[in-house]
């Protein structure tokens, strides 16, 4: 999920009544629960090493011990800097309960990755299996709705008692944050139940005559009974739209099929670079188009079917290249416009 959802629920997690433990607990929470991002530094050495890192040990359960510990270790350094202050003097920090919500936010992390299409691997570094539960899109107007309404619903009824002078102790909002986490609860199992009827509808027909080897629906951010459905055959994918309340396939005739080429000594090379095995490691659909230069080299484009939109145009941000020379060499590679030379893509430090 972005950025925005992950601070929200942590500070929601503080607001649901772990703020009553332990001072510092609101800000530990918001903080580590959007602290495994940290992993895009790994960009910074290119691309490719990003992407092969990205939502790996920090997303991981044994990753996440590590990101809790710099967490709390941070919010240790700034309470010190603050002269050991808090806003409540009586309600002192407990470092070991906040170390363990910090690993909590963590969890809440890497559930929520999970229940979008790019996926996680929380198992990493003993598997490294990429698990997703394809049921929300990466931002979701919904659950931002829900966890925005928790936290700034009790400071405009707090304001309301203070004007008719009533005033009340200790922290507010408990109720109202533990009904906005209930709520995206309730509206994934919404979305679980349409995208289990979005899969059903795919596996019930043919394509081209052919039944299909495999199927999957993929989430919407603004309606959530439409999905981007990939059906796999032996010979070609197709790409199409479901309506999951009908239940319906192609309802409007742009189903796309996408044929599998036949494999070539230049795609051969680009799979068996360290782009093309990270990025095929990830992708559940994956096919390349290969261009031929007028210098006798290659440049070999991935992408994955599960970002491929029917309705929409244009090429996706995680579609990824390999250039290669007539030898078949790795020249450059990367995602977009960021590619790199081949001496930095090997993976090496």
């Amino acid at each position: 999920m972005e950025p925005i959802t992950h601070f929200l629920t942590g500070a929601c997690l503080g607001r649901a009544g772990l703020n009553r433990k332990t001072a510092l607990a609101t800000a530990t929470l918001t903080l580590a629960a959007e602290a495994p991002d940290l992993d895009v530094l790994s960009s910074l050495k290119g691309s490719a090493f990003g992407f092969a890192h990205h939502r790996g040990f920090t997303h991981s359960f044994l990753g996440s011990v590590l990101v809790a510990g710099i967490v709390v270790g941070f919010m240790y350094a700034i309470w010190r800097l603050r002269g050991r202050k808090t806003r409540e003097p009586n309600l002192p920090p407990r470092w070991g309960l906040l170390f363990l919500y910090a690993y909590l936010a963590g969890l809440t992390h890497i559930l929520l990755d999970f229940t979008n299409d790019y996926g996680v691997r929380p198992f990493w570094p003993f598997s490294e299996k990429w698990y997703a539960w394809d049921t929300v899109f990466i931002v979701d107007p919904f659950i931002l709705l829900f966890l925005f309404a928790g936290l700034i619903l009790p400071s405009f009824f707090s304001l309301i008692n203070e004007e008719i002078g009533v005033r009340r102790k200790g922290p507010q909002g408990r109720l109202a944050a533990a009904l906005a986490l209930l709520g995206v609860v309730a509206l994934w199992g919404v979305r679980d139940y349409e995208h289990r009827r979005a899969v059903h509808a795919l596996e019930a027909r043919m394509y081209e005559g052919i039944d299909p080897i495999r199927v999957s629906a993929y989430p919407y951010w603004w309606n959530p009974f439409q999905w981007s459905g990939v059906a796999e055959t032996p010979n070609f994918y197709a790409s199409t739209l479901v309506d999951s309340l009908a239940p319906g396939v192609d309802p409007d005739g742009r189903m796309q099929l996408h044929y599998k080429p036949e494999e070539t000594p230049a795609t051969l090379a680009a799979k068996r670079s360290y782009l093309g095995r990270v990025y095929l490691d990830w992708a559940k659909y994956p096919v390349t188009e290969t261009e031929v230069l007028d210098s006798g080299g290659y440049v070999v484009r991935f992408r994955d079917l599960r970002f491929d939109y029917p309705d929409r145009g244009g090429r996706g941000v995680l579609e990824a290249g390999v250039a290669l020379d007539r030898n078949l060499n790795v020249v450059s590679a990367g995602f977009g416009s960021r590619w790199q030379r081949a001496a930095n893509i090997s993976g090496s430090p």
